[in-house]
């Protein structure tokens, strides 16, 4: 591909060799940035921004705009698909999303489908194609789908949850059930994330925010082998180039040996792992991303330089480092902080090139 103005996350994302560690963040598009604010403001609400390309293009684009990141992330949910299997989808203010219509038997799972990227989920791949074309090979642009457990989990609970009663009691009384729904939206998420990166994706992330909740065996079957279902199922090459692709799961660092046996390219790391121990249990065959404790940014800019050090002197010498938060960025973080956190990555990550 010859359009890349800064390709370091694709090389960082495939091992190899890096001037400096790259850096984004997870929710870099979000409600900490007051530009965002106004532009949800304008669209009237979260799933109108969503739906609407122009406005999933402003909001991708304007952290680039303000930050020297390394990457852009497309601006959507990971509950698009559940939305596009009429599951009644809505979004709660101050109480996050609602699903009308929860699948808790064998005859909701009935009726579940997997949607056509290319009419219910249109909107999307629309916004890809727009936000590439605007990128204008500033940065790589990252797709994203949340994983099949996680997604599942709203799809279950009907929303967010903290003991996953309805979901965990289908896992133990009705397993057969859940692996058939499991199938149904892991097959929806690879043709998903096809279409993402048919449409100018240049490296996909799943999000399994909630496998942390699961057992370790429980891990492995309901979670990780579905997201090694997607990696098997996703296009690997486009444009002459490698797409790479993330596995994260948020609490999920006692599995990253098998994480890495996925296939996949890189893994997401949250802050409760040191990447000395993470790339110890990898053994070099994949990438690693993180892993900055988010609230970190609360600090003052001294601090902040100093825990970017550490998480930088803990990954080490060489290439395969991509520097992120290990989860998203929290809505009331100063801007000014993210700032400070840029400057030290930039600073201090050269030397473990070289």
């Amino acid at each position: 591909m010859t359009d890349m103005k800064n390709d370091l996350l694709l090389r960082a994302l495939l091992r190899q060799p890096t001037e400096r560690t790259p850096v984004w963040m997870m929710r870099q598009a979000g409600r900490y940035l007051p530009e965002y604010r106004a532009t949800r403001a304008k669209a009237g609400s979260f799933l109108a921004m969503c739906m609407n390309p122009e406005y999933a293009c402003e909001v991708t684009i304007q952290p680039l705009d303000r930050y020297p990141l390394d990457a852009a992330i497309l601006f959507s949910d990971i509950l698009t698909i559940p939305h596009a299997m009429d599951l009644d989808l809505t979004f709660e203010a101050g109480e996050g999303p609602r699903i009308g219509k929860p699948v808790r038997s064998a005859a909701d799972v009935d009726r579940l489908f997997v949607p056509d990227p290319a009419r219910e989920l249109k909107y999307v791949v629309d916004a890809v194609a727009l936000i590439r074309r605007e990128l204008a090979g500033r940065v790589p642009l990252i797709g994203f789908a949340g994983s099949p457990w996680t997604v599942g989990t709203y799809m279950v609970e009907g929303g967010g949850s903290k003991n996953f009663a309805h979901i965990k009691g289908m896992m133990y009384d009705a397993p057969d059930t859940l692996h058939r729904m499991l199938d149904i939206v892991t097959r929806a998420t690879t043709a998903y994330l096809n279409a993402q990166i048919e449409a100018g994706a240049q490296a996909v992330m799943v999000f399994d925010t909630w496998g942390g909740a699961l057992s370790p065996r429980r891990y492995l079957e309901f979670s990780l082998d579905y997201m090694a279902r997607i990696v098997d199922g996703l296009i690997r090459e486009r444009e002459g180039r490698r797409v790479p692709v993330i596995l994260f799961t948020k609490g999920g660092g006692e599995w990253l040996d098998h994480m890495a046996e996925t296939g996949c390219d890189a893994l997401g790391v949250d802050w409760t792992m040191d990447l000395a121990d993470a790339r110890t249990l990898t053994g070099g065959r994949v990438a690693l991303q993180g892993n900055l404790d988010p609230c970190v940014l609360y600090a003052s800019p001294e601090v902040i330089r100093d825990e970017v050090g550490r998480v930088l002197a803990s990954f080490g010498h060489g290439h395969g480092h991509v520097f992120n938060l290990g989860h998203g960025i929290h809505p009331d973080i100063d801007p000014g902080r993210v700032s400070a956190m840029l400057a030290a990555v930039h600073e201090l990550s050269p030397q473990y090139h070289r």
